[in-house]
């Protein structure tokens, strides 16, 4: 018996991998998120599956549902929204897991941060702008953040930053990052990327809070701040120059 995780991607039910979709149809037990994950995704699951929504749930009652499919010899698919590496709460029912002496494996899905970037048409990391990007999070009921990771400290590098679960803390990602980054600096929130409903709102630190005040979003919603978002003027990658030699590509062909 082993327990997938599968990362069901950020929302579009066409946006799961291949072999998520094809994991879901080989197990016979489906525990999912449903607050989160598309029911058209259910559909890839085989007849008579036992499809357990796990919103609900306390991470005992998980546990025990892994236990009883174990009991019986059923693989299970353990549907998460986005991807397995962040914000999934995975760690702790792996720990539990290895504890029972259970099998797993994982399956990455598209992240949230992923789709909201298609949908804003944005690279997020543009030559001589910004060559990194940030992902985190606004501190919340569910869990602290560290002290030492604190918005300010990730400001200072110019990054683009991609804070998530953040709407409802705007007046201090405001406060924090106008020092760095400018009042005039781009802002995109992106609520349910890939969502049928997806909406985004666009704006500059500036004029993001009375945007937002005329426009409510969903604490699900990703707040990305950084110049990449709007760069124009800046110098192509040496990648594709044509004076670029590499390793499939001589400078001397074109």
């Amino acid at each position: 018996m082993t327990v997938h995780f599968i990362g069901a991607g950020p929302g579009a039910a066409d946006l799961i991998t291949v072999r998520g979709r094809d994991l879901l149809g080989r197990c016979p037990v489906c525990l999912y998120a449903g607050s989160l994950v598309p029911p058209e995704l259910l559909a890839h699951c085989p007849p008579g599956a036992r499809l357990v929504d796990s919103a609900a749930m306390t991470l005992d009652q998980i546990e025990h549902e892994y236990l009883a499919a174990d009991a019986a010899g059923l693989d299970v698919a353990r549907l998460h929204s986005g991807d397995l590496s962040i914000y999934s709460a995975l760690a702790e029912q792996l720990r539990r897991l290895r504890r029972h002496g259970i099998a797993y494996t994982l399956t990455p899905g598209v992240p949230a941060f992923a789709a909201a970037a298609a949908a804003l048409e944005r690279e997020l990391t543009v030559p001589g702008i910004a060559q990194s990007v940030v992902l985190t999070r606004m501190p919340g009921r569910a869990s602290r953040m560290p002290e030492r990771e604190r918005l300010d400290a990730f400001a200072a590098s110019g990054a683009t930053l991609a804070i998530h679960l953040a709407i409802h803390a705007m007046e201090t990602i405001v406060a924090e990052l106008v020092p760095h980054y400018g009042a005039d600096c781009p802002v995109a929130v992106v609520m349910r990327a890939s969502w049928p409903d997806e909406r985004i709102l666009r704006g500059t630190l500036e004029d993001i809070r009375a945007l937002l005040s005329a426009e409510p979003m969903e604490r699900t919603a990703l707040v990305f701040v950084g110049r990449a978002l709007e760069a124009a003027d800046f110098e192509e990658s040496a990648l594709y120059s044509p004076d670029y030699v590499r390793r499939f590509r001589d400078a001397n062909a074109h």
